[in-house]
C-alpha cells in the first residue's frame, strides 16, 4: 500500500511539473550539426547519411548527424551517430512525446541481440560514464558505446537521464538532450580489444567538439 501510495505521488508530481511549471520552455542557443567537422584528426567523414522521412518522424528530434568516420592509415571505421533533441516534452494536442529513445530498446527491435551489456566509466572532455554493449546479428558483430549528454552531464542509464531532465525542467524550464553513440564492426580478423581502441581513439576526438552542439 505504502509503495502504490509513493508512486501515485511521485506520478502526481510528475504531471504537475510536466503541465504547469515546465509551460515556458528555454530552447538554448546552439550550433547546427552541419557544421560539425568531418575531419578530426586520421578520422574523415566523406559523407553523411540522411534518414528517412519516416524515421525522422519516428524519433521527433531537433538536429542529428549520422556518418561513417574512417581511419584510412589503419583502415578502420566507426559509426557516429548523435540526435539532439531542444525539447522532450508531450505534445498537448496529440500526446506524443519527442524523447530520446534509448538504444537497447531499439537494437532488438533491429534484429541485434545482446551478448553484453555494462555501463563503463568514461574519461573525456566530460567526465560520466557510457553503456557499453557487444551485440551480434548473424554472422556480424559489433561494439556500441553510448550515452545521454545534456547540460554538462554524461550518463549512461535511462532513468538516470529521466531524472536529470525532471530536475532541469522544474529548475531551469530545460528538457533538452542528446544521445551520442558509437557503432564499431568488429570483422572476421579483428579482435574485440583492437575495436575498443578504435572507438577510444575517435571519440577522445569527437568529446571535445561537442558543447557547442549539445549546450551546457
Amino acid at each position: 500500500m505504502v509503495k502504490l501510495i509513493v508512486a501515485l505521488f511521485f506520478l502526481g508530481l510528475n504531471g504537475y511539473v510536466y503541465w504547469y511549471m515546465g509551460n515556458d520552455e528555454v530552447i538554448p542557443a546552439r550550433t547546427s550539426f552541419a557544421e560539425f567537422p568531418n575531419d578530426l584528426g586520421d578520422w574523415k567523414c566523406d559523407r553523411r547519411d540522411v534518414l528517412e522521412p519516416e524515421i525522422l518522424n519516428n524519433l521527433k528530434l531537433t538536429d542529428y548527424l549520422s556518418c561513417n568516420y574512417v581511419n584510412e592509415k589503419e583502415h578502420v571505421g566507426v559509426h557516429l551517430y548523435i540526435s539532439y533533441h531542444e525539447r522532450q516534452t508531450r505534445d498537448r494536442n496529440t500526446g506524443e512525446v519527442a524523447a530520446i529513445h534509448p538504444p537497447e530498446h531499439c537494437l532488438p527491435g533491429s534484429g541485434w541481440d545482446v551478448i553484453d551489456s555494462k555501463v563503463v566509466p568514461l574519461d573525456l572532455a566530460i567526465p560520466g560514464e557510457a553503456k557499453r554493449f557487444l551485440i551480434a546479428k548473424g554472422t556480424q558483430r559489433a561494439l556500441v558505446y553510448f550515452w545521454y549528454q545534456s547540460n554538462g552531464r554524461v550518463v549512461a542509464r535511462n532513468h538516470h537521464k529521466i531524472f536529470w531532465m525532471f530536475l532541469d525542467r522544474t529548475l531551469r524550464s530545460r528538457t533538452d538532450g542528446s544521445l551520442v553513440r558509437f557503432t564499431v564492426p568488429v570483422q572476421f580478423d579483428q579482435t574485440e580489444e583492437a575495436a575498443e581502441a578504435s572507438f577510444k581513439e575517435l571519440a577522445a576526438r569527437v568529446a571535445p567538439e561537442l558543447p557547442p552542439f549539445i549546450p551546457n
